[in-house]
C-alpha cells in the first residue's frame, strides 16, 4: 500500500467540544510551569518566560563613542572591528543564578541592544514599541531621553535607513507604499547567518594565526587592492580579539562571583564556568559543555556585530555535538542528563533573546519577538549517510519538554531516514505547537547543487534557516530581500497601474483589461506589469547592496565564513565561497484561483464579462452576490490535484522563475525565488482590494504555498499534490502549512498517518511541511478568553508564536485554515 493509499483510510473524528477546554486550562498551565528535565532549568525557563522584553542603549551608545574618535580617520572595516572590539570589552556582563551558560545579546535576558547605524529610531518609535499591545519593549524615560539627546543628533543622517531612503528614486518609494513589495534591510542587515562545523575546531586564537597568514601574504608591489585587503583582515583580527575579551572577562567575572558566594555547590559551578571561558571562545573546545559555549559566544557576537536577518543559527547541532556527546560518555562521565540540561539551558538562551524591535512595515513583515534561530536535527552527512545520532533524539526530546518559542526547530527527513525518528519527530508535532517543521533533506540538496554547490558543500553544510530557506552553512550569504506580493500584480493590471490602497499610479498601464479579447492577453499584461515592478524591486536591492559593501563590513561574520579570509573581502562584499540573493514571493494560491475565474468565467464560460468582475471586486462583491458563489463555489481551485487550477499554477511559477530568478547583483550573487510569508499575507491582504478569486478586500492572502483558506476541500493528499507542482527544486524554498485537528492524529494510527504524509509528499519532491494541531473551537475560545490561553502556541508560517502574541487579522487568518482530516 503507497504512503497516499494509506493516509486515506485513517478515519478522522470530533474535535473536542467547546464546553471542555476551561476545564484544561488550569492543568495545563501547572504542566507548563514545570517544564524542564531539572529544578535549575525550570527556573531559568521561568525567568524567561516571565520577563518582558526591553530595549537597551548600551551597544549604541558605545557604537557612538567610537565612531565620535574614530569615523574618518580609519578605514570602515577597521572602524567596524574596533567597535566591535570596544563593545566586548565595555559592554554589561550578565551571569544570572543557576546558569551553566553564559552570554546575552543585551544587558539581561529579553533586552534588545538597538543598532542606529541600520535604523536610528524616533522618539514616537519608542513610544510605539512601549504602548502597542503586541510585541511590545518596555522603553524608559532615560531611555528616550537618551535617544533624543544623544543617539538621534548622531545617526539620524548615518543610518542606513536614511541613505537608502533618500537614494531610492521614486518608482521604487510608490510600489513600496502601496505594498507591493517589501525591503528587509531598512531595519537589519544583510545574510542568513548560519553556523558549521569550524567553530568547533578552531579557536580566534588559530583564526588570528590564519588572518596574520594571510597579511603577510599581500603583494603591495602587483595587488592594486592590497590597502582594501589589509583593512579588512585587520578588522576580522579586531574582532578576534573582542571575542577572546568576552571569554576572558566571562571568566573572571564567574572567579569573582565565586569569591562571594558561600553555596558550595553555586561555587563550583562558578569555577567551572571560569575554566570554560578560559578556553574558549579563544581556543577549540574539548568537551560537550565547551562547545555548546563556543557556539553561544559566536552566537552572541555576530548578533552584536549587526542585527543580521536572520540571526546565528547553529545548523546542525546535532552533528556538530556528536563527536563531543560520544568522548563525554567514553572519558569525562558525561551522562545523558547531564547532556540533556546542558542543552535546556542552551534553549532558554535562545528564547531570551528577542529579535531587537521593529516599527512600520518591517514590523508587519515580521511581527514576532521570534529571531528566527533554526536548528536542523537528522540531516545527511556530507558523505550521504544518515545523520540521526543520539544527540538527534536528545534535541527532540529538549525540544519536546522545553517548549519555547526559539530556538525553531526543525527535522529534515530523507529516505535514508529511520521511521522510529520521523515517528518521535510527528509525536511532538502532533502536540500542537508547531514544531518540528519538516524538511526533505534529499530534495534541499537537489536545491543547492542547481544553485551551483558542489555536493560534498551541499551535503555538508545543506541546510534549512531561518523561516524555510535553503543554504551551505559557514560557506554561503544568502540575503533575504523581502516579500513580493503577487496577486497584487494582477490587481494593478486590472486597474490599469492606479493602486486603491495609496490612491496613486504605482504601476505600468499594460492597456484597458476591460477591452481584452482573450486569457493569454490578460496573461501577457500580468507578465509584463511583473517585470516592471520586479525591474524596481531590483534595481533597489542592488543599489541597498552596494551600501552595505561601502559602509557596513561584517568582519566577525566574515571570519566564520569560508573564504572570506582567504580572499581578504567581506562577507557583505562576495567574500563568502556562495553568494544568493533571494526574493520571496507570498500569495502563489491567489494569483492562481484568480486567473482560474479569469480564465474559466471570463474566456471560457462567459458567465460574466471582464467589465462586471473588475467592478465586483472594486465594490467587495457587494451587490455582486451571483458572481462571489460562481467565483468562490463553481471554480476550480488550488490545493484539490486540478489540472484545470495546476496548470495556471505551473504556468505561474514558470513565469516568475523566468522574470526573477538569475538576476546578478553587485556583490557576485544570483536572485533566487522562494515561497515565504511571515507574516507579510497578512500586511499585503490589507494593501489589497477584493480578488477575483472571491477572497474580500483586505483579508490576508494564504501563507507560503499553502491553499487559500477554504479552497481545499479534498483533503491533504489532493493539497500536497497540487503543491508538488509547482517545481521546488528550483526554488530556495517553500513553505507548505497544513492544519489537523488533535483527534485526527490521536494514537498509533495518527503517527503513521502523519508520517505517511510526510513521506509522499517528499516523495514528491516537496521541500517543506508543518503543522497546526489545534481545533477551531480552541482557537475561537482562546481569541475570547486570552487569559486562559497564555501557553498557547501555534504555527504562523515559519515559525511558532503565542497565539496572544498576534494581532486579531492573524488570529482569524489562522482560524480560518482549513481543517484536514487524514
Amino acid at each position: 500500500m503507497s504512503d497516499l493509499q494509506f493516509i486515506s483510510t485513517i478515519p478522522s473524528s470530533t474535535s473536542q467540544r467547546p464546553e471542555q477546554l476551561h476545564e484544561e486550562t488550569q492543568e495545563r498551565r501547572q504542566t507548563l510551569k514545570k517544564r524542564g528535565s531539572t529544578p535549575r532549568t525550570q527556573r531559568l525557563r521561568n525567568i524567561s518566560e516571565s520577563t518582558h522584553p526591553s530595549i537597551s542603549l548600551e551597544r549604541a551608545l558605545i557604537e557612538t563613542d567610537v565612531y565620535r574618535k574614530y569615523e574618518g580617520k580609519l578605514p570602515t572595516p577597521v572602524l567596524r572591528g574596533l567597535f566591535f572590539k570596544t563593545l566586548m570589552e565595555r559592554r554589561t556582563l550578565y551571569l544570572g543564578d543557576d546558569e551553566l551558560i553564559v552570554g546575552e545579546k543585551g544587558t539581561s535576558p529579553q533586552s534588545a541592544p538597538t543598532f542606529p547605524e541600520l535604523c536610528c529610531h524616533t522618539i514616537q518609535d519608542f513610544n510605539n514599541m512601549n504602548d502597542r499591545e503586541h510585541v511590545s519593549f518596555k522603553v524608559t524615560q532615560e531611555d528616550k531621553r537618551i535617544q533624543q539627546d544623544t543617539i538621534i543628533p548622531f545617526w539620524k543622517q548615518r543610518a542606513t535607513m536614511t541613505k537608502m531612503y533618500s537614494a531610492l528614486p521614486q518608482s521604487w518609494h510608490l510600489l513600496f507604499e502601496g505594498g507591493m513589495f517589501t525591503e528587509f534591510m531598512t531595519q537589519r542587515g544583510p545574510g542568513h547567518t548560519v553556523a558549521d562545523g569550524k567553530i568547533y575546531g578552531k579557536g580566534y586564537v588559530d583564526c588570528i594565526t590564519d588572518i596574520d597568514a594571510q597579511i603577510a601574504r599581500i603583494d603591495y608591489n602587483h595587488d592594486m587592492n592590497s590597502a582594501a585587503k589589509k583593512a579588512e583582515l585587520q578588522g576580522m583580527k579586531l574582532t578576534c580579539e573582542g571575542m577572546i575579551i568576552l571569554g576572558k572577562r566571562y571568566a573572571q567575572k564567574a572567579r569573582d562571583m565565586a569569591s562571594c558566594t558561600e553555596d558550595a555547590q553555586r561555587q563550583q559551578e562558578l569555577l567551572d564556568i571560569a575554566r570554560i571561558c578560559e578556553r574558549v571562545p579563544a581556543h577549540a573546545p574539548t568537551t560537550f559543555r565547551e562547545a555548546i559555549q563556543m557556539y553561544w559566544f559566536t552566537h552572541i557576537g555576530v548578533t552584536n556585530e549587526m542585527n543580521n536577518w536572520d540571526s546565528h543559527s547553529p545548523g546542525k547541532l546535532d552533528q556538530h555535538l556528536q563527536p563531543f556527546y560520544e568522548r563525554g560518555l567514553r572519558e569525562t562521565k558525561l551522562t545523558r542528563e547531564q547532556a540533556r540540561e546542558l542543552l535546556e539551558c542552551l534553549w532558554i538562551k535562545f528564547n531570551s533573546q528577542p529579535a531587537p524591535p521593529k516599527v512600520g512595515i518591517t514590523l508587519k513583515e515580521s511581527a514576532t519577538y521570534t529571531d528566527f534561530c533554526n536548528i536542523n536535527t537528522g540531516a545527511l552527512k556530507a558523505d550521504g549517510s544518515c545523520g540521526v545520532s543520539d544527540v538527534s533524539y536528545l534535541i527532540l526530546d529538549v525540544m519536546d519538554e522545553m517548549k519555547l518559542l526559539q530556538p525553531s526547530s526543525n527535522v529534515q527527513i530523507s529516505r535514508k531516514t529511520p521511521e522510529h525518528f520521523l515517528h518521535r519527530a510527528c509525536e511532538i508535532s502532533r502536540k500542537g505547537w508547531g514544531q518540528p517543521a519538516f524538511y526533505n533533506s534529499d530534495a534541499l540538496i537537489q536545491e543547492l547543487l542547481g544553485m551551483g554547490k558542489t555536493l560534498e558543500d551541499a551535503r555538508e553544510s545543506g541546510i534549512a534557516s531561518g523561516c524555510v530557506e535553503v543554504g551551505t552553512a559557514g560557506k554561503e550569504a544568502y540575503v533575504l530581500t523581502g516579500y513580493l506580493n503577487i496577486p497584487k500584480v494582477l490587481e494593478l493590471v486590472l486597474n490599469r497601474g492606479f493602486d486603491h490602497y495609496s490612491n496613486e499610479q504605482i504601476g505600468l498601464d499594460v492597456g484597458n483589461p476591460r477591452e481584452f479579447s482573450s486569457f493569454d492577453e490578460l496573461y501577457e499584461a500580468f507578465e509584463r506589469e511583473l517585470r516592471y515592478v520586479t525591474d524596481i524591486k531590483v534595481a533597489g536591492n542592488n543599489l541597498i547592496e552596494q551600501l552595505f559593501m561601502d559602509t557596513l563590513p561584517v568582519p566577525l561574520l566574515s571570519v566564520i565564513t569560508d573564504d572570506c579570509i582567504a580572499s581578504a573581502k567581506d562577507y557583505n562584499c562576495g567574500g563568502a565561497r556562495y553568494n544568493t540573493s533571494y526574493i520571496q514571493c507570498v500569495g502563489i494560491a491567489t494569483i492562481t484561483d484568480s486567473l482560474a475565474v479569469l480564465r474559466k468565467h471570463v474566456f471560457v464560460d462567459h458567465s460574466f464579462s471582464m467589465n462586471e468582475l473588475i467592478d465586483a471586486c472594486n465594490d467587495d462583491f457587494c451587490g455582486s452576490e451571483k458572481i462571489l458563489d460562481l467565483v468562490k463555489n463553481h471554480t476550480p481551485k488550488y490545493g484539490n490535484d486540478d489540472e484545470f487550477a495546476d496548470s495556471i499554477l505551473h504556468n505561474v511559477d514558470d513565469s516568475l522563475q523566468a522574470i526573477i530568478a538569475g538576476r546578478p547583483t553587485p556583490k557576485g550573487a544570483r536572485t533566487i525565488v522562494e515561497f515565504l510569508p511571515t507574516t507579510c499575507h497578512v500586511y499585503f491582504g490589507q494593501t489589497m482590494t477584493a480578488s477575483p478569486n472571491g477572497r474580500r478586500a483586505h483579508i490576508p492572502l494564504p501563507d507560503g504555498i499553502s491553499p487559500e483558506k477554504g479552497a481545499d476541500l479534498h483533503g491533504p493528499t489532493a493539497v500536497i499534490r497540487s503543491a508538488a507542482k509547482i517545481n521546488q527544486l528550483r526554488t530556495g524554498g517553500a513553505l507548505l502549512n497544513q492544519k489537523l485537528t488533535p483527534s485526527v492524529v490521536a494514537g498509533k494510527k495518527g503517527i503513521l498517518a502523519m508520517s505517511a504524509l510526510i513521506r509522499a509528499y517528499f516523495t514528491l519532491d516537496g521541500h517543506h511541511i508543518q503543522f497546526n494541531v489545534v481545533d477551531r473551537a480552541t482557537l475561537i475560545d482562546a481569541q475570547k478568553h486570552p487569559l486562559d490561553y497564555t501557553d498557547l502556541i501555534v504555527r504562523v508560517a515559519g515559525y511558532s508564536d503565542y497565539f496572544n502574541n498576534l494581532d486579531k487579522a492573524l488570529q482569524d487568518e489562522i482560524i480560518a485554515r482549513t481543517e484536514q482530516a487524514l
